[in-house]
């Protein structure tokens, strides 16, 4: 069990409790849990699951295996009956399942899970060779992990971005997003959309409608941790025709199949929640959740994510 608070006599007050209810050890300041490996400095905390990632590449036989370089080619599109099927389906799904706990503190390896992930109930060779190329892109940085700062803003920031039409099978869109409170990193999503998209301006603002849900409650959840989220969420879009819907108090004839989602976004602009400002696309962090990247462009984005490795030698 884990102890969360502000107020070391209420901490230590429900430890007392506890104790006589049940007759606990106290550990002390959290380090260990469930996988999740936490170091502490004056200037913030870094969560990793180092440990766990060793044990799966140990587990799979690549602790020896060369790295590489993205957890998956730029080019290659997966989809369903590719090839021949896999000899054994249950080791894939075993290990998609454990990529997926391991994506709690990896948002690098989100939008390759994802694409895994679609794949269990039959998957193929070359399914089973995309989740080999994600413990690969591990085994060169098994220690990475999410930064939060101490001394970062109480404000939040979100990008939102969207591939359309990237579903060979489906032809539905990727929505991916992630969000920021100050500098650190604190939620992020690559899924399919539910539907599909007749423009890529739709595909955008499915993707910006999520982002904006999300930014509500994590304002919620703030609001109810007494935590001061100062000024609106600062929304970036690299897609204009999504910022000019819902800027547009009007919604015109080809909109109206979107109404929905463009009136949750609007209001929330309206009621001074969100600000959402068009940002370049070389500048669009979300990409990372949306497509596979090439590794320069891979690597750029990993630094402004916020992630650290305080395994490497200095």
């Amino acid at each position: 069990m884990v102890l969360v608070g502000d107020n070391m006599d209420e901490i230590n007050s429900v430890k007392q409790h506890l104790d006589q209810q049940f007759c606990i050890k106290d550990l002390g300041p959290l380090k260990f849990f469930l996988g999740l490996e936490i170091a502490r400095s004056p200037h913030g905390i870094v969560v990793n699951q180092r440990k766990y990632v060793l044990e799966l590449l140990a587990d799979s036989g690549l602790l020896g295996a060369k790295a590489a370089s993205t957890p998956m080619e730029p080019t290659l599109r997966l989809c369903q009956n590719q090839g021949d099927p896999c000899a054994d389906p249950a080791s894939y799904r075993r290990l998609v399942g454990r990529l997926l706990y391991l994506a709690n503190t990896r948002p690098d390896i989100s939008f390759a899970v994802q694409q895994l992930s679609q794949f269990v109930a039959n998957p193929m060779i070359a399914h089973f060779d995309a989740a080999i190329r994600v413990l690969r892109y591990l085994k060169g940085s098994p220690g990475k992990g999410l930064f939060f700062s101490s001394s970062s803003s109480l404000t939040l920031s979100g990008f939102s971005d969207a591939d359309w039409a990237t579903c060979l099978d489906t032809r539905r869109s990727i929505t991916g997003f992630c969000v920021f409170l100050g500098t650190s990193l604190i939620s992020w999503k690559s899924k399919k959309q539910t539907t599909v998209s007749r423009s890529s301006a739709e595909a955008e603002y499915r993707a910006l409608a999520s982002l904006t849900c999300e930014i509500q409650w994590l304002t919620y959840i703030l609001h109810d941790l007494r935590v001061p989220v100062s000024g609106p969420a600062m929304l970036y879009c690299d897609n204009h025709a999504a910022v000019h819907l819902a800027h547009n108090p009007s919604f015109h004839e080809r909109s109206k199949h979107i109404e929905l989602d463009c009136h949750v976004t609007r209001h929330h602009i309206l009621q001074g929640l969100i600000h959402l400002i068009p940002i370049a696309s070389s500048q669009q962090l979300a990409d990372m959740f949306t497509k596979a990247l090439h590794p320069t462009h891979f690597r750029d984005f990993m630094d402004k994510l916020g992630f650290k490795d305080i395994h490497l030698p200095t």
